[in-house]
Formats: structure tokens, C-alpha cells, sequence
């Protein structure tokens, strides 16, 4: 029989949230110092109204449940699942103020897209849209990139068990440092220094393709943070056919790419250790996927009679399977042109690319490289295994970060999550076609919200029906979060409904 929550259950849960959500509003006041800067006075009125309402709830929450208990791993898997719903709400109020959305439920689709990392927007009029929520909503990619928990552990929580539990509830269960804190620290330095580098780049290449440089600097340093954490947004409507600029798509093609490596992968090779580049079973995996979907997309479109030269194949097929690849969402074509120009067999290229995803402990989402290495290598010990003599011991050795034994526990936890993403990408396909739309249509958007990736063939609209904005950004959360956190939630949820009180 199941115990129901206590009172000091209650208590942990809320006020380690509230803290959560008082760096929200905090964090809010970075597009309110932009909207003065740029005078731009009814934002700037918005974001303090939104920065209030934020500050004051996560005070109140702080001040009722205060406690020095530190978490239990089922107080930190739901927080981590919490939190994201509560960024979700308390973000979307300075967007649904903005007039760009036509509900709060679109605010809210936008904020969890945004902090998923997926990049599928609703955001009506976006090319007029003020700079402070236009960099509110980039904003919001970057920390949910990172993650909202490793913000929390980087600024508002000490180092405690309590600490690691919230950061593996929040899909990382890799420490690259000693220390949880020290991980969440390194997390953010590599974020920063990529920040500077990428966002150069870009402004130089803007600058050159046209764009004015108060212009230049303002979208590279919007699209830096989005490809960085490979979501998807963009200043303007069009994406990144907006810019018309070659540099600029090689630029975003190579940060999308180091955005979906692991964070341990990064260090690694910071600090020396350059034998990853082609050891590493998730790069391996990464090269032989890549080149996988890449057949079966050029496949797909063989006799159209489009992208002929190897330019015009880099900008339109390659580019979107990487963008595709990586979790990202960029795209250089409209749509609609997935569907009336590639067919369902590129489609289907895309999608399973989308549906793979980018490296663990990265800012990618999907079933990840790690899972499906560990997979096929499960599988080719079980077929060695008929093929040897049974007094013989098979050992399965793995390349990740350093050498470990394949172990049952390891195939376990890649399966359980490998089927929960496809049940998730099922749920998602049969909601679109059930308002409607065809096989390779609903799946392509379905994979897309549940992988975290942005790319779109049109449906996702703000005049599609809200039960289906309400699935995809189910998708956005349960597929950014890997599931266990939200499984804690339900099961304290079903505890406290059914479950024994002492």
C-alpha cells in the first residue's frame, strides 16, 4: 500500500519550488532593462507587472512552506516537473500581454516551447514584435537549454543530495564534475563563452549580408541562444530563410551540432582529451544516424527535380536534417514545402532524425545517441552470444566519457525510455490525425513537439484546435523532461488521491 503525502511532503515540494520561481521572476528583469533601454514603455510596464505577480506568489509560497528539510528524490522529481509548468504560466503572462498572441493558452504553448527547446511558435505578427519580448522568448530557450533546475542549483540552492536528485529529475544523471553545483557552474561556463564566440560570428555575417548592426547584434545574439540550446525561435517569421546569408546557415549548422554534444563531451576535449572525437559511442552513433536519414531523405527526393546542385542540397536537405538531427528547428524553406515539394519519404528521413535526437546531458531532446548505442550493442551481444559456445563469457564493453561494461541495468533504462518516446509519438500522430490530417503530416509535427525540435509541415497554427495545442505542449513537457520526473509527479498525485494515511 502506498503511503499519501504528509504535510512536510507538501511543504519541501512548494518551497523549493517558490525558490524556483522567484528566479523566474528575477530572470525576467533582463528584457525589462532592455525595454528601457530601447523605450520601449509598455513592455517595460508589463514586464515589472509580470516580475510582481511572479515575485509575490514565489515569496508566498516560500514564506507558507518554509522548511530546512532537504529533498527527498520524490520532492525532487516533482520539482523538476513543477518547475517547468510553473516557468510555463508565470513566462506566458509579459507574452499574452504583448497582444502577439491570440490567447493565454497560446502564451503558454509559446513559453513551454520555449523552455522546451522546441521552437514551435503561435506568436502572431512576430516581424513587429517589441525587442524585450522578442529576447524574452529567446530568453526562455536559453535557460530552459541549460535547465531551469540548473539555473536553481547554479544560483539559489546549495549543494545538497537533495541538489543531484532535482538535477536527474530534470534529464541529467551525469555529473562532469565532483560536485552537482560544480557541474551546473561548468554547464553555464561552456554556455558563456560559446555565447561570445557564436554571437560574433553571426553579427559579422549579418553585417556582411546586409543587416544593420544594431539589427545584426540583436537577432545573432537571439539566434546564438536558440541554436546554442538547439530550440528554434527567431526574431522574424520566416526563420532563417529570413536572412538569405550562407555563412550565417553554416554558422547556425555548427552550433546546432556542438549544442546537441554532452556537456562531458565538451569537457573532454577542453581539457585535452581529443580521442572522443572518435571514440565516443554517441558521436559514433551520431555519424552513422546522420548518415542513415540522410539516405533515406535524398532517397525521398530523387525524380522531384529540386536542390540539383550541391549548394542548394546543403542549404535545404543537409541543413534541415542536422537542424532536424540536433533537436533544433532552423529551417531555410517555408513549411508547407516539406509537404508539397519533399514527399513522405523525405519526410520520413526528418522524422526519424527528429525523432533520434542529440546527445544526453546536452540541450537536446528525443531518445538521444546514447540509447540507441546502447541498444544496437545489447542487440549484437545477444546475436554473438548464439553464435559462440555457451561455456563462454561474453563481456560488452562501451566508450562513453571512459570504458564501462554493458550491463542489463544500462539496456533496461535505454529501452524503458525508447518506448516511452514512441508511445509519446504515437499519442501526438493519432491527436493530429484525428482533427484530420494525414499519417506522414501528423507524425512529422508530432515527433517534432514530443522530440523537442521545432520543425514544422503546417499544422502547428494558432488557428489549430486547443485540444491539440494542449497535447503538443504535453509532448513539449514530457519529452524535454524524459518521463521519470513527470511519473514521480503522477504517482504523488495518485498518493495523495489513494493512498494510505498514518
Amino acid at each position: 500500500m502506498i503511503l499519501a503525502p504528509v504535510l512536510d511532503d507538501y511543504k519541501i515540494t512548494g518551497y523549493y519550488l517558490g525558490k524556483i520561481i522567484i528566479g523566474i521572476a528575477l530572470l525576467m528583469a533582463i528584457p525589462f532593462i532592455i525595454a528601457v533601454l530601447h523605450n520601449e514603455i509598455e513592455p517595460a510596464v508589463n514586464f515589472l507587472l509580470s516580475i510582481s505577480i511572479a515575485l509575490l506568489l514565489g515569496l508566498v509560497i516560500t514564506a507558507v512552506c518554509h522548511t530546512k528539510k532537504d529533498l527527498a528524490t520524490k520532492h525532487a522529481m516533482s520539482v523538476a516537473a513543477l518547475s517547468w509548468l510553473a516557468a510555463m504560466f508565470i513566462s506566458a503572462i509579459p507574452l499574452v500581454f504583448s497582444g502577439h498572441f491570440a490567447s493565454y493558452l497560446d502564451a503558454c504553448f509559446e513559453a513551454m516551447s520555449g523552455y522546451a527547446t522546441t521552437g514551435l511558435s503561435l506568436a502572431v505578427d512576430l516581424d513587429h514584435m517589441a525587442g524585450s519580448y522578442n529576447f524574452w522568448r529567446h530568453l526562455t530557450m536559453f535557460i530552459g537549454g541549460q535547465g531551469i533546475v540548473v539555473i536553481a542549483l547554479t544560483f539559489l540552492f546549495k549543494g545538497t543530495a537533495g541538489a543531484f536528485r532535482m538535477y536527474v529529475g530534470e534529464a541529467r544523471d551525469e555529473k562532469i564534475l565532483p560536485n552537482v553545483i560544480e557541474t551546473a557552474r561548468f554547464i553555464w561556463l561552456v554556455s558563456m563563452i560559446y555565447l561570445v564566440i557564436g554571437s560574433a560570428a553571426l553579427s559579422i555575417s549579418a553585417i556582411n549580408g546586409g543587416l544593420k548592426p544594431a539589427k545584426a547584434v540583436f537577432d545573432s545574439v537571439c539566434i546564438f541562444m536558440a541554436a546554442w540550446d538547439t530550440g528554434g525561435f527567431t526574431p522574424q517569421s520566416q526563420n532563417i530563410l529570413f536572412y538569405h546569408n550562407f555563412p550565417f546557415e553554416i554558422i547556425t549548422a555548427s552550433l546546432m551540432f556542438l549544442g546537441a554534444v554532452n556537456f562531458a563531451f565538451h569537457y573532454a576535449v577542453w581539457t585535452g582529451n581529443r580521442r572522443e572525437l572518435y571514440r565516443n559511442i554517441e558521436i559514433v552513433t551520431l555519424f552513422i544516424t546522420m548518415i542513415a536519414t540522410l539516405s533515406v531523405t535524398a532517397w525521398g527526393l530523387v525524380g522531384r527535380g529540386i536542390y540539383a546542385d550541391a549548394v542548394p542540397f546543403f542549404r535545404k536537405v543537409f541543413y534541415h536534417l542536422i537542424s532536424g538531427h540536433t533537436g533544433t528547428g532552423y529551417s531555410t524553406i517555408y513549411a508547407r514545402q516539406f509537404v508539397n515539394e519533399w514527399g513522405p519519404l523525405a519526410m520520413l528521413g526528418i522524422t526519424i532524425a527528429m525523432a533520434i535526437g542529440g546527445s544526453v546531458c546536452s540541450t537536446t531532446g528525443a531518445i538521444k545517441l546514447l540509447r540507441i548505442g546502447v541498444i544496437y550493442k545489447a542487440l549484437r551481444q545477444d546475436i554473438k552470444k548464439l553464435l559462440i559456445p555457451e561455456s563462454a563469457i561474453l563481456i560488452q564493453k562501451i566508450h562513453h566519457i571512459k570504458d564501462f561494461m554493458l550491463e542489463d541495468r544500462h539496456v533496461r533504462v535505454a529501452a524503458i525510455i525508447l518506448i516511452s518516446y514512441i508511445n509519446l509519438y504515437l499519442l501526438g500522430t493519432i491527436a493530429g490525425m484525428l482533427y484530420g490530417h494525414p499519417l506522414e503530416n501528423a507524425l512529422f509535427e508530432s515527433v517534432s513537439a514530443a522530440a523537442n525540435v521545432g520543425l514544422s509541415c503546417g499544422i502547428t497554427s494558432p488557428s489549430m484546435p486547443a485540444a491539440l495545442k494542449v497535447v503538443y505542449m504535453l509532448q513539449m513537457w514530457a519529452g524535454r523532461l524524459e518521463f521519470i520526473a513527470i511519473f514521480t509527479l503522477g504517482g504523488m498525485v495518485l498518493a495523495a488521491l489513494k493512498g494510505r494515511r498514518e
